[in-house]
C-alpha cells in the first residue's frame, strides 16, 4: 500500500472515531437544557435525507466501507437528536409518526433493492444542495433568532472536521466529483455555522457577565 493510500485509510478512520460523537454534544445540550428553541426540525429532516442517501449510494455502488461508514453512525444519531427537538416542540404526533414509517420503507426498499439503485443515482445530485439547505436554515434560525444557546459549536465544528477529510479519502477511492462536490461545501457551511453560533454564545455570556 502507498504513501497516499495508507494516509487515506488513517484519514477515514479518524473520521469515523470522531463521528461517534458528532451529535452526542447537541444531543447533551438540549436533554440538560430541557429545550430545543435555536433548532430546526426541517434543518434536520433535510440533513437526514442527505446522510441517508449518500449511504445508500455509497452501499449500492460498493464503495469501500471505511469511505462512508460514518454516515450510518451519524443517521443513528441522528433519529435520537430529531426525537429530541419534536419532543421539546411539541411536535411529535400522527404527520411525525407516518413520516418515520415511510422514511423506514424507503429506506428497507433500496437496501433490499426492491427500489432499483439507479433511482439512487438519479437523487445523489440533490444532496449538495439539500445538504446545504439544510445547513443554511439551521443557520438563519440561528440568526433570526440572534440565539444559539442551545447549538452546540463542538458538534458544528467536528462536522467541518470530518467533511473536510472527506474531500481527500473521497479523492483517492473514487474520485467521485458528485460526493466530492458534496463535502467541499457541507464543510464550508459546517464551519459558517460553528463561527456564528461561537460568536453568539461568546456575546451572549459578555452581556450575563
Amino acid at each position: 500500500m502507498d504513501i497516499a493510500h495508507l494516509i487515506s485509510d488513517l484519514l477515514s478512520i479518524i473520521t469515523i472515531s470522531m463521528c461517534l460523537f458528532l451529535k452526542v454534544p447537541q444531543i447533551m445540550n438540549i436533554v440538560r437544557r430541557k429545550s430545543a428553541d435555536g433548532m430546526n426540525i426541517y434543518s434536520l429532516l433535510m440533513e437526514l435525507a442527505s446522510y441517508s442517501t449518500t449511504a445508500l449510494y455509497n452501499y449500492t455502488n460498493g464503495y469501500a466501507i471505511l469511505t462512508y461508514l460514518e454516515y450510518p453512525i451519524i443517521i443513528a444519531q441522528e433519529y435520537v437528536l430529531i426525537y429530541l427537538v419534536l419532543y421539546h416542540q411539541d411536535l411529535v404526533g400522527q404527520k411525525s409518526i407516518l413520516g418515520s414509517i415511510a422514511y423506514a420503507l424507503v429506506v428497507t426498499g433500496f437496501l433490499s433493492r426492491w427500489i432499483p439503485p439507479s433511482v439512487l443515482t438519479l437523487l445523489i445530485p440533490f444532496c449538495t444542495p439539500v445538504s446545504l439547505s439544510s445547513k443554511a436554515l439551521q443557520l438563519w434560525e440561528i440568526l433570526r433568532k440572534m440565539n444559539a444557546d442551545t447549538v452546540s459549536v463542538s458538534t458544528w465544528i467536528i462536522s467541518a472536521l470530518t467533511n473536510a477529510s472527506r474531500i481527500y479519502t473521497i479523492y483517492m477511492d473514487s474520485m467521485d466529483m458528485l460526493l466530492l462536490a458534496n463535502v467541499f461545501l457541507s464543510t464550508f457551511m459546517s464551519g459558517s455555522i460553528a463561527l456564528v453560533a461561537y460568536i453568539l454564545q461568546n456575546k451572549n455570556k459578555t452581556k450575563s457577565a
